[in-house]
Order: structure tokens, then C-alpha cells, then sequence
């Protein structure tokens, strides 16, 4: 499981490697493997419905057990697939890296991450980067 300390330091870690990169204010989220908020932060200048679109990100990484880059693969192959999961999920899930699956030491999927602010590329980096600080494993 990713406790609080991991999850705080895996929300500083991000922020401080978005703003290293200058990026555009980003704000992250990190969800454990049921899908439950444990810490989030927005930054100032970011657009006030960050949360939904961060949370959206992590909950379909961990909901569907695949990273947004995956989704995002997977729903330009088989957009049906994509559509009735989203509505499965009540329209929660946005399919687009910055999505980010946590792993532990052996491989389980222990949580995810959403990072929302700048492209979603980027986005992906800096969660990354926020989760290998805590020492854990990122797929994105």
C-alpha cells in the first residue's frame, strides 16, 4: 500500500519536477489501489477543475489496471471498449497518459497518480518523477 508519507512525498516530488522543467501548474493526485483519494495539491495558477480531470487520470490507471498511455492506445483501437468502461465507471475515467499505475517491489499495483496542468506527456513525466522518489515503481 502507498502510505500518507509516501503520498505527500510523491505530490512535492512531481510539483518540484514540473516546476524544474517549467512547466504550467500542475496539480496531482494519488489514489491507492481501491481508488481513494490519499493526498492531492493544485497549484496556484491551475485551472480550478484540475482535481477532476487529475483524479480521472489516476482513477482509470488503477481501475483498469493500465496506465493512460495504454488507455489512450487502447481507445484508439477499440474506442467501444473505452466508451462502455467510462460508462461502467459512471464517465470517471479520462484515458490520456498523465494516468500513472504505482507498483511496489514486486510488481503489484499498489495505486495510481494523476497529473493534469500541461500536456499530458508531460504530465506523465513529472508523475513519474513523484513516484520513483519515494522509491516505488511507475507505469505510464
Amino acid at each position: 500500500m502507498i502510505s500518507l508519507e509516501q503520498a505527500r512525498g510523491i505530490v512535492r516530488a512531481a510539483l518540484a519536477a514540473g516546476n524544474e522543467a517549467e512547466m504550467k501548474p500542475l496539480s496531482v493526485i494519488v489514489l491507492d489501489a481501491g481508488g481513494h483519494v490519499l493526498a492531492f495539491e493544485r497549484e496556484d495558477g491551475a485551472a480550478p477543475g484540475r482535481f477532476e480531470i487529475a483524479m480521472g487520470k489516476a482513477y482509470g490507471a488503477v481501475m483498469l489496471g493500465m496506465a493512460g498511455t495504454a488507455q489512450m492506445a487502447r481507445a484508439e483501437a477499440q474506442a467501444y471498449f473505452i466508451g462502455a468502461a467510462n460508462g461502467a465507471y459512471g464517465g470517471r475515467l479520462i484515458p490520456v497518459p498523465g494516468g500513472i499505475l504505482v507498483r511496489d517491489a514486486t510488481g503489484a499495483v499498489i495505486g495510481a497518480v494523476g497529473v493534469t496542468g500541461d500536456t499530458s506527456d508531460n504530465d506523465a513525466i513529472a508523475g513519474k518523477a513523484g513516484i520513483e522518489s519515494v522509491g516505488l515503481t511507475a507505469e505510464i
